[in-house]
């Protein structure tokens, strides 16, 4: 079995100033790991890990998720191997498809995204693991590639996937995955299911708590507005409302006014919210259903005060 804990995310716009006092603040709250984001056009995942791994002293730092497509995984490797040399067992790297529409905006979105991820994360996994690697795939090609100086302790590479497809491939060629939010028991039982196998699972869940719960899911709203989307598509299709819920999407003349319309049980399904007592119990619930970390996003002006906020249900 593996450890169940509770994370944190870094906001991908967070203040440059704030990244680490940030990140030094989740530490001493509690937060077992910190996630940052590779969101086109916002940072760096790499350079941001390095900068919280060198500011905080004991807090594992998650990549989430590198896409695969615009990088070389030879030099992925490298980097990856950099950080965990440096800072030995605190790294996990995540990589991924990367968002469609991002990676199309940058002319890398690959005929064939499946065999992209594989042919990546098995090159990149092997070279971590000490191996000369030589691969003559149809979008990754290395000759007798080894690094010089392997990582004593290597990271985990998890792969952030959701489509049954992409998530039968991590259970293949990964030492776990990333879900990106809404994660519900009902979608974390065909995730499992497709997966096939036992696997350390962090999963981003949208969270605020208050006294008082219609704040926090006042709070939590605006951050789910693009769950009715195509790419939530899978996230949806599990749920008992999910009829309801696209025939509410396609009834609202905007997204806001969706939001609006959401009932207040959606709400606490779709995210981590409510007293503190009620988001403790949602995290148990999804520990319990296979959720190895639950990665809180903060929600709200004020990224610090939300901080704060969620280091009760640590």
């Amino acid at each position: 079995m593996h450890p169940v804990t509770v994370g944190i995310l870094l906001p991908r716009d967070l203040p440059i100033a704030q990244l680490v006092p940030y990140a030094r603040r989740a530490e001493a709250l509690g937060f077992a790991e910190i996630w940052v984001v590779e969101d086109l056009p916002f940072r760096g995942g790499i350079a941001q890990a390095g900068a919280v791994l060198a500011g905080t002293e004991r807090i594992r730092v998650g990549v989430g998720i590198l896409p695969a497509a615009v990088r070389n995984p030879a030099f992925a490797a490298m980097e990856a191997s950099t950080l965990a040399e440096l800072y030995p067992g605190r790294l996990v790297l995540g990589v991924g498809h990367g968002m469609t529409g991002w990676v199309r905006q940058v002319g890398a979105w690959p005929a064939s995204p499946l065999t992209m991820l594989d042919e990546h994360v098995s090159a990149v996994r092997a070279l971590l693991h000490g191996s000369s690697v030589t691969v003559d795939g149809r979008y990754v090609q290395l000759d007798a590639v080894q690094l010089h100086s392997p990582p004593s302790v290597v990271p985990p590479v998890l792969a952030g996937v959701r489509g049954p497809r992409s998530l039968a491939l991590a259970g293949r060629v990964a030492d776990g995955v990333v879900l990106a939010e809404p994660v519900t028991p009902e979608y974390l039982a065909g995730v499992l299911e497709h997966v096939g196998r036992q696997l350390p699972v962090v999963a981003y869940c949208v969270a605020a708590v208050d006294d008082d719960p219609d704040v926090a899911r006042a709070r939590v709203r605006p951050a789910l507005e693009w769950i009715g989307e195509p790419d939530w598509d899978a996230h949806i299709a599990p749920l008992p409302f999910a009829d309801d819920f696209h025939a509410m999407r396609l009834a609202s003349s905007s997204r806001a006014e969706f939001l609006e319309r959401m009932p207040a049980d959606w709400v606490d399904q779709l995210a981590v919210v409510g007293t503190p007592r009620d988001a403790r119990r949602r995290i148990a619930e999804l520990h319990a259903a296979g959720v190895t970390c639950a990665v809180l996003i903060p929600v709200g002006s004020d990224p610090m005060v939300a901080l704060d906020e969620l280091a009760s249900l640590v």
